[in-house]
């Protein structure tokens, strides 16, 4: 005869038919209750067994409901532009602390990326606030403009320095950003709360920034900082990008200004 396994089929301190029945009865009764007050309901009549051995038991019974699958999320189209400067996203990157040499000193790295052409410019800040942010305004418009670019509306986030949109004291208040976009005739985009993907280029650009730019320098100062940027800048509008068939932005540029 084959060897047949000698596993036991059952364990001496498993759950007794009284137990599974009282166990039922109490849930069938009460399909609502949690899992600590079904068991504190359960010891009142008599069940000895800790928590974590209810749950084995119920989850064997299936006495939990399935999860629910979250439906899948499915990305609404997003607007192409269609011309140079039609939107430019804006957003701030904080320098990592390792890359600078003052432990005092803070600095930040303002972006603006044209969404058509990809053309980025890049500016060096020692603050991030509604007053960096209007003069970052001010210096993208003229280089853009430099470049035969007419900047038509900037794409920010929520941040209080673009925005006093979710401020308890000054929501009604224009910030001097807006109110600089004001003046310069550019229309200012808030994307949804808590929703980066929607300022998606300006995101991916700041990690390929991450990887190859502060990944492997460091600062000194404001203006070491500024004249590092200054040459990234330069070499990132000069590499070919694969969403502008293999061609850089300034070369994609110079097609359409």
């Amino acid at each position: 005869m084959a060897c047949q396994s000698r596993r036991p089929h059952s364990h001496p301190n498993q759950h007794t038919e009284a137990e599974l029945k009282l166990i039922r009865d109490l849930r069938r009764r009460n399909p609502s209750l949690g899992m600590v007050e079904l068991w504190h309901r359960l010891r009142l009549r008599g069940y000895t067994r800790r928590p974590e051995s209810l749950f084995r038991v119920m989850r064997k019974l299936g006495m939990f409901p399935a999860a629910e699958k979250k439906p899948a999320y499915k990305p609404k189209p997003y607007e192409q532009m269609t011309y140079p400067g039609q939107r430019v996203q804006v957003d701030v990157k904080v320098v990592p602390r390792r890359c600078i040499a003052d432990s005092e000193l803070r600095l930040f790295q303002y972006t603006a990326i044209d969404e058509f052409t990809r053309l980025r410019f890049l500016a060096a800040y020692p603050e991030q606030s509604t007053y960096s942010s209007a003069d970052f305004l001010k210096r993208l418009f003229k280089w853009y403009a430099r470049r035969g670019i007419r900047v038509e509306c900037v794409q920010t986030d929520n941040g209080f320095e673009f925005t006093n949109r979710f401020s308890n004291s000054k929501h009604d208040l224009p910030t001097l950003f807006e109110a600089t976009a004001a003046q310069l005739g550019i229309h200012h985009k808030l994307i949804r709360p808590y929703t980066p993907r929607h300022n998606g280029k300006v995101e991916r650009s700041h990690r390929e920034d991450q990887k190859h730019f502060y990944a492997c320098h460091s600062f000194y100062s404001l203006d070491d900082f500024d004249k590092q940027l200054a040459v990234h800048n330069r070499r990132s509008n000069n590499f070919p990008m694969r969403p502008l068939a293999w061609r850089s932005p300034r070369e994609f540029t110079v097609q359409y200004v």
